[in-house]
């Protein structure tokens, strides 16, 4: 490497080359790994990632130092490398950058990269999972997924709220127990938590509002595009919120993280194919059905189920259609479908006041939740209606009796929101390693 050169370069990222070009930086250092490369006799091309973004860098002869210019033929796809040059703007494209290749220094030679650019099984991909995600896609994929995950926290924190972390290792059940993992705790048996839920109503009631945000576990042996085994979930919890208050907080939520990602992500997105139009529309209010009205628009539609049912994707994907791209509320639902701490509507008990947000374009739902019973007496029956053992649920029994107010809470699963932002087809692809039925490694 030229020495010279060194002392007079800056080493940067690629995201931020719009500003480095803009204080009028021009001679930087790239550190990072060949994506791929091209040869046109006295002109070379090669594209570097760097874990932020990807560029393109030329080699001209007599640009580049000749050993450089050599080197270049020993590369391979991820061989990692320093390169220095000059940054500017691409002739093709004003709006992005290039980088004139004045050296480059090998770090390692890549051995011969199993994922190539030609096309490649999901079952391949899957297996080779540690490298599938240095590809473009999802290298776009995985960046929204962290700028969803900030945006949670900022929608939160912004708030008041405060974060009030739940226990994953638990002591019993919180959405029914068919779907627990259980697993040896000392001289007892203990449970991967399904769901923060209870705890953040302590949360709610020492703090009036806060958040629970981290893994839950749910030992479903589901094989849809929808389902993981392991799952992000964040779970606001607000004292003295109603029914109401629930859903008008959650479509604030969810509009804040969506346009957040359109404003800060849009050149991933850009690279995943979305179409940003629809993802623009997404603003509160969002359309609200009950559970009745949205059976009479199932009939409509051909999918209709019998009172009581629960629904499931064909029904989801037909509400779903029904309001031009927009998410939808979906409220009031059979109390016999609903966990036992819901509370049930006193102008029909057998109604729940739960609220389920459907997600457009098939994705389901996307965020679940609702009013809580605050009777201690009632609550104690449904754990008994349950069959439930009483000694588990008598701390949660017990916030009923020290000043127990009205509150509600959602969960909002962090895989599907992403797979509904990013357009993709399964969620498997939304989170570094998921976890499914038969997938456990790597």
């Amino acid at each position: 490497m030229n020495d010279n050169m060194s002392a007079t370069t800056e080493r940067f990222y690629i995201e931020d080359a719009g500003k480095v070009f803009a204080k009028g930086v021009t001679n930087v250092t790239v550190k990072g790994w060949v994506h791929n490369k091209r040869s046109s006799g006295k002109i070379k091309f090669m594209v570097v990632r760097d874990g932020t973004g990807f560029m393109q860098g030329v080699l001209v002869k007599g640009e580049c130092d000749d050993q450089s210019f050599e080197d270049f033929e020993k590369l391979t796809q991820e061989t990692s490398l320093v390169v220095e040059g000059t940054l500017r703007q691409n002739p093709r494209n004003p709006l992005s950058f290039e980088l004139g290749v004045k050296s480059i220094k090998i770090h390692q030679i890549a051995d011969n990269y199993p994922i190539s650019p030609k096309e490649h099984g999901i079952e391949f991909l899957m297996e080779n999972r540690h490298l599938w995600v240095r590809s473009t896609k999802q290298h776009a994929t995985l960046r929204i997924r962290a700028e969803i995950i900030k945006s949670i926290r900022e929608f939160y924190d912004d708030r008041g709220f405060v974060l009030f972390d739940a226990p994953i290792l638990t002591p019993s059940s919180c959405e029914g127990t068919s779907t627990l993992f259980k697993t040896p705790y000392f001289d007892t048996q203990a449970f991967l938590t399904q769901s923060g839920q209870l705890y953040g109503e302590v949360g709610a009631m020492a703090f009036g509002k806060v958040y629970v945000f981290g893994p839950t576990f749910r030992a479903e042996k589901s094989k849809t595009r929808k389902h993981l085994t392991e799952f992000w979930m964040v779970e606001p919890e607000v004292a003295w919120n109603d029914l109401d208050d629930n859903m008008k907080l959650g479509e604030e939520f969810v509009e804040y993280v969506v346009q957040s990602v359109v404003s800060r992500r849009a050149a991933e997105l850009k690279t995943l194919e979305r179409d940003l139009t629809k993802l623009a529309k997404v603003k509160a209010p969002f359309p609200r059905v009950s559970y009745d009205e949205a059976l009479k628009i199932l009939e409509k539609r051909g999918v209709g189920v019998p009172w009581g049912e629960d629904f499931g994707a064909p029904q989801e994907t037909a509400l779903g259609e029904e309001f031009e791209g927009m998410p939808v509320w979906m409220h009031r639902m059979p109390a016999q479908i609903k966990a036992f701490y819901f509370k049930h509507d006193a102008a029909n008990p057998k109604l729940a006041l739960g609220c389920d947000l459907i997600a457009p374009d098939g994705y389901g739902e996307i965020i679940g939740g609702g009013q809580r019973e605050e009777s201690y007496e009632t609550l104690q029956k449904r754990v008994a209606e349950h069959g439930l053992n009483m000694t588990d649920y008598q701390w949660y029994l017990d916030m009923r009796k020290y000043g127990s107010v009205p509150h509600s809470g959602f969960g909002l699963g962090v895989e599907r929101t992403v797979a509904w932002i990013c357009g993709l087809d399964h969620v498997r692809e939304t989170i570094p390693f998921p976890r499914m039925i038969h997938t456990l490694r790597p």
